[in-house]
């Protein structure tokens, strides 16, 4: 191959390069698009394969089952939809695509997006798992927040009539659309609050709509003013397919508002019947007992107890002479032995004398002391004697004594000499003597040792 043909790619070498560059951009991972869906035909059960484009330019694009899977609507050719996915190449054609992880239509993609967004914040801090305040099963007075107009708040009241006529309905009109609708919500909400009092059930409730329409029950604000509520509240927000934030934080969500009115109150028939049977069963309880109160007594009137009393005490008086007498029997007993151990103690106590004891304690005391005085004197004696023969024996041995015998003690450069190499010629010494010092001169030293010659006379 010559030089000039290496310089050439090949097609799969240069359609590979590309993929790597497209694989590798970090801009292109992850990527918003917008635009009109064309060539879109329904593959059941498959990947999806059709065309994004605009006044300007066109894409490919392709969607894989399992994303597609989880598309809540139905994709339609020319509709306007906002996608998310990443670029990439497709090496057999060459082409360029968009591989799509996401789709919304256009109108409601940034609604469903903010609703994610908060339906995950409001999870994480745990305010879909917060306790629901039960349903009160007899209610007094009903809260209903709704439009003031249409067929919701007819089907409420009808519903309410029909079942439980007894019970006061209380509307608060608000909005339930539009952008003014969320601020009216919170501000019927918070009058439920100030009149807690009053209300034991608040029902929310809207017929159903687009999500533009429903948006308003998916406000943070409106959220909160259900989850704040001290009542509990029952939500029926557009239709069974459609959940807001609304339904996720109220006490209890049902799919109409029919269904919210025959929560929130019983059948004052069922309720009439059950009384009459439950009054039914007291009666038939309380003549049962009655009737079992009146034989007990009957048969505890003719009993012996009633009839002839002294034999219940009979036995026990009886028993009563019989414990007085073994009482008695033993209080003599006991101060009998009681007495004679007194005697014997007594006869132990003038056995022992002790005040012999006392006299000749005190005797051996007396002589202890003696003998005590006469061994300190004599121990004091042979301390002096011993103390004067150790002071005899030091003063000796004191050189002031050999230094009064005749001996000497020289010192030279205030140090004791004891050795003539302590010394050297011309240095100058001290010749202390018992009655003063002669300062000298060394003019010679000698071996010649005197005690040495006395100590020879004394052997011969």
């Amino acid at each position: 191959m010559s030089e000039k043909n290496q310089e050439y790619l090949t097609v799969q070498a240069l359609t590979k390069y590309i993929k790597r560059k497209f694989d590798v951009d970090p801009h292109l991972q992850r990527v918003f698009v917008v635009g009109e869906v064309s060539n879109f035909r329904l593959r059941p059960n498959s990947h999806q394969y059709f065309s994004l484009k605009d006044e300007g330019a066109r894409i490919s694009a392709v969607m894989y089952r399992s994303a597609f899977q989880r598309v809540k609507f139905n994709i339609e050719e020319g509709m306007k939809v906002f996608v998310t996915g990443k670029i990439t190449l497709y090496e057999p054609s060459g082409a360029y695509q968009i591989v799509i992880d996401s789709i919304q239509p256009d109108g409601i993609g940034a609604l469903y997006q903010q609703l994610e967004q908060l339906k995950e914040k409001f999870k994480k801090a745990g305010l879909f798992d917060r306790p629901k305040l039960p349903i009160p099963r007899f209610p007094k007075k009903i809260a209903v927040i709704t439009s003031p107009s249409g067929a919701v708040i007819r089907d409420i009241i009808t519903t309410i009539n029909r079942r439980y006529p007894i019970v006061e309905i209380i509307v608060i009109p608000t909005r339930v659309q539009g952008k003014e609708a969320a601020g009216e919500i919170v501000t019927a909400f918070n009058k439920v609050k100030d009149r807690q009092d009053e209300f034991d059930t608040v029902i929310v409730a809207r017929g159903g709509g687009s999500i533009e329409d429903l948006w308003c029950f998916n406000d943070e604000q409106v959220a909160m003013a259900i989850l704040n509520c001290p009542l509990p509240v029952i939500s029926s927000i557009g239709h069974e397919t459609d959940t807001t934030l609304s339904d996720l934080v109220a006490d209890i969500r049902v799919a109409t508002p029919t269904a919210a009115a025959e929560i929130a109150v019983p059948v004052l028939q069922e309720v009439l019947t059950y009384l009459t049977q439950m009054e039914e069963r007291v009666f038939y309880s309380m003549n049962q007992r009655i009737q079992y109160m009146r034989k007990y007594y009957d048969r505890f009137a003719q009993s012996y107890v009633m009839t002839q009393p002294e034999r219940l005490y009979q036995p026990y008086m009886q028993q009563l002479d019989l414990a007085i007498e073994r009482l008695n029997n033993n209080k003599d007993n006991y101060f009998t032995e009681q007495k004679n151990q007194v005697n014997v103690l007594k006869q132990r106590l003038s056995l022992q004398q002790p005040q012999g004891l006392i006299n000749q304690y005190q005797k051996d005391l007396t002589a202890f002391t003696k003998q005590l005085n006469r061994n300190m004197e004599q121990y004091q004696y042979n301390k002096k004697v011993v103390f004067g023969n150790l002071m005899q024996l030091l003063d000796a041995y004191s050189p002031l004594k050999s230094v009064q015998r005749g001996y000497a003690v020289v010192t030279s450069k205030d140090n004791i000499v004891k050795h003539i190499t302590e010394v050297e010629k011309d240095d100058m010494i001290k010749v202390n003597l018992s009655d003063g010092q002669i300062e000298a001169q060394v003019t010679k030293t000698s071996t010649d040792n005197i005690f040495q010659q006395l100590s020879d006379i004394e052997k011969e």
